[in-house]
């Protein structure tokens, strides 16, 4: 949906669930990995990341903007706006809002790096590269080398 349509929906949710106007900005962020939207402190603005939609569909969308408009309302009127603030869980409760967005994507398997000793053939797994130039075999310092 463009970010029009965007903007009109988390209107009317507002209206609807919290029986106050949404007179601030909401877009899509694209940046956003991990989350399904986010609520802006400096601006009150609300980002949503677009996947949410794509990947769960428009009742998720919805949820996500409820849950961001808790955050936004128990802000501006000066009450507990965190996730784990009294006011922020019963106001979800009460608009039927979601704690938690499905997650939008299953985590990617990180590839496991092996490293082999030329000396004594002991091995090493890493996530992360080794520099091989620098580091040695912990058992007799010999040099390391990527067999993977």
């Amino acid at each position: 949906m463009p970010e029009s349509e965007l903007q009109s929906l988390a209107e009317q949710l507002s209206l609807r669930y919290f029986h106050k106007p949404f007179v601030h900005e909401a877009v899509y962020n694209p940046r956003l990995r991990t989350t399904g939207g986010r609520y802006m402190l400096g601006d009150h603005s609300i980002q949503v990341n677009p996947e949410v939609e794509r990947v769960h569909g428009r009742e998720e969308m919805i949820g996500v903007l409820k849950h961001e408009l808790c955050h936004y309302h128990l802000h501006i009127e000066g009450r507990g706006y965190k996730h784990g603030d009294r006011d922020f869980r019963e106001l979800l409760q009460r608009t039927g809002s979601p704690r938690y967005c499905k997650p939008l994507a299953a985590r990617q398997a990180r590839r496991v790096r092996e490293y082999t000793c030329s000396v004594c053939r002991m091995k090493y797994e890493r996530k992360k590269r080794v520099d091989t130039a620098r580091y040695r075999c912990g058992k007799c310092h010999g040099k390391l080398e990527e067999t993977t």
